[in-house]
């Protein structure tokens, strides 16, 4: 429920009044005094998905909302045509006004200090979860991290044409990057330095090795959450919920790349980065996309918005620009070919178990490291995990996977094999089986 009020000049009083009678609206109308004594103030209570419909007809009546415009929450409101009205725009989809949407997501930043506060305390948190491979401890700290806030005033600073809005998202978004890369890199460090941590194996933790490169589950969630925040900000409900699975995207790829660098494993820092890169992308764009969808255009082209203003801001604008080109291109190719990369290693792990001899062994899932090569780089590993219903070995059966990807994708990965035991039970018992032990 929302409570307007505005303020109409005598001269478009009729017009305007005219238009809320044709809408069914109850009004008040209230005298002023001072400066500006031939005005009056309108108010009137209207369901929130009315207030677009209403607004245009009152624009179309000759009202400046930049004159006088207030738009308030109401807990309910009793007037004769107020069911009515809730009637109407029951099942009607109304996004919020540009005013609204703006005024929406500015109550959603935070200020630069808490906002880099939080980031930290939400990348030490997840590092932890990570490290103890604690899917419970990641979660919380992705509700604490607040990166739903600049990824959305972004997106209505782009769509509505305001560049200092715009600016300043995209910054800060970049200095919570850098400040979860950091504080992950700084605590694994002392964890490592002062051995609060044992010897790890990094790739054997189950929440850092879904995280070790991007691929298209990686952008589809990024779509998916940066979209969802957009349908979220212009509509009544709440964003919090969306916040979360923004920063589930973005915090835990952060940690493990930290992670990654103390403990000596650079394929995996490199993955996890591009993992992080191409995951804010997508949620920037998808955002920025689906309010344009809903119809939030700026009032005219703002020229100001690409235009500098002096050399300075001139090369500084190219510079970023050309960064920006750069980074797009860049985490763009490489997800690509991984993405080409992982489609292939899956097609070639399911020919070589359609083998007879593999009959009792069914395909569970591929975990792959980057696929980078460099002289500075190890080779990437491919995980291959099976389940199988017997206790027989297999003791080629990596060599043979190991094969047929250096064949098909012109690379020499070192494959690892993970089996997950069964034990199934007699047709007397019962006919399910339960896991008895990994190896």
């Amino acid at each position: 429920m929302r409570l307007i009020h505005v303020l109409v000049p005598a001269e478009r009083r009729e017009s305007i009044l005219d238009a809320l009678d044709e809408k069914d609206i109850d009004y008040a109308v209230l005298g002023t005094d001072g400066r500006a004594s031939e005005e009056v103030l309108v108010e009137f209570p209207l369901p929130s998905d009315g207030v677009g419909d209403v607004m245009d007809a009152l624009r179309d009546a000759g009202l400046e909302e930049e004159d006088y415009t207030v738009m308030a929450n109401a807990e309910t409101a009793s007037t004769p045509n107020m069911e009515r009205l809730e009637n109407r725009y029951a099942n009607d989809f109304d996004p919020l006004t540009r005013k609204e949407l703006r005024s929406k997501a500015r109550d959603m930043a935070h200020d630069r200090n808490s906002f880099v506060w939080m980031i930290f305390l939400s990348a030490i948190i997840a590092t932890a979860g990570l490290l103890v491979n604690s899917p419970a401890v990641v979660v919380g700290s992705m509700v604490i991290a607040p990166f739903v806030g600049p990824v959305l005033t972004a997106a209505v600073g782009g769509v509505t044409g305001d560049r200092e809005m715009l600016r300043d998202s995209i910054w800060l978004q970049a200095v919570g990057i850098v400040v979860a890369v950091g504080s992950a890199l700084v605590f694994g460090y002392l964890l490592k330095t002062f051995a609060f941590v044992p010897p790890l194996e990094i790739t054997a933790l189950g929440q850092i090795s879904s995280r070790v490169a991007p691929g298209l589950m990686t952008i589809a969630v990024g779509l998916a959450a940066g979209a969802a925040s957009a349908f979220g900000l212009s509509t009544k409900g709440p964003t919090s919920l969306i916040g979360v699975m923004i920063a589930a995207a973005l915090i835990p790829a952060a940690g493990t790349v930290g992670i990654a660098v103390v403990w000596g494993y650079p394929v995996i820092a490199a993955g996890s980065l591009l993992l992080l890169l191409i995951s804010i992308l997508a949620i920037n764009v998808a955002a920025f996309v689906t309010l344009g969808y809903l119809g939030y255009r700026p009032n005219g082209f703002d020229r100001g918005l690409l235009t500098p203003r002096d050399s300075t801001s001139t090369a500084t604008f190219v510079l970023g620009v050309v960064a920006l080109l750069v980074v797009v291109a860049g985490t763009g190719t490489a997800t690509y070919q991984q993405i080409t990369y992982e489609r292939t290693v899956n097609q070639e792990v399911s020919s070589v178990l359609d083998n007879s001899e593999y009959a009792n062994l069914t395909y569970v899932s591929t975990n792959t490291e980057y696929a980078f090569s460099g002289p500075w780089f190890e080779s990437e590993t491919v995980t291959v995990t099976i389940s199988r219903t017997s206790d027989g070995e297999y003791p080629g059966l990596a060599t043979r996977l190991q094969r047929r990807l250096s064949t098909a994708t012109g690379q020499n990965p070192s494959v690892r094999v993970h089996f997950v035991d069964y034990e199934v039970a007699s047709s007397s018992q019962s006919s399910l089986a339960r896991p008895t032990q990994e190896a």
